[in-house]
């Protein structure tokens, strides 16, 4: 039977917002030009698999900031999880699973 763990509020909030920092990353990436800076398309068959890409007009400077800063603030939820206190109090071995069980976590399941 898996070991329950009891996450503090912080960071199931902190864990909760990386997720959703990551899938609004994700989401803004996929629909951007495949290139930052403007770049002809070409194709390619001579690989091992054709590579095509259409012309990138790039990204805008709004476009830019606005990975930049969803990038930064995936770095700061990243370390403030990773470093936070509660790692502390779990035993070395369990550490990995207390950590995929975070991942895992729902706020609706808090108590407390």
């Amino acid at each position: 039977m898996a070991k329950t763990y009891d996450f503090p509020s912080d960071l199931l909030a902190g864990q909760e917002e990386l997720h959703q920092v990551r899938a609004e990353l994700s989401a803004l990436l996929k629909r951007l030009p495949w290139s930052v800076a403007p770049l002809d398309g070409f194709s390619d068959d001579k690989g091992w698999r054709k590579v095509e890409r259409p012309a990138s007009p790039g990204w805008t400077p709004d476009e830019q900031a606005e990975v930049e800063k969803l990038r930064q603030r995936e770095h700061e939820l990243a370390v403030f999880v990773t470093t936070h206190r509660f790692w502390t109090d779990v035993e070395i071995p369990d550490r990995v699973d207390a950590r995929t069980g975070l991942k895992h976590a729902s706020r609706t399941n808090e108590t407390g």
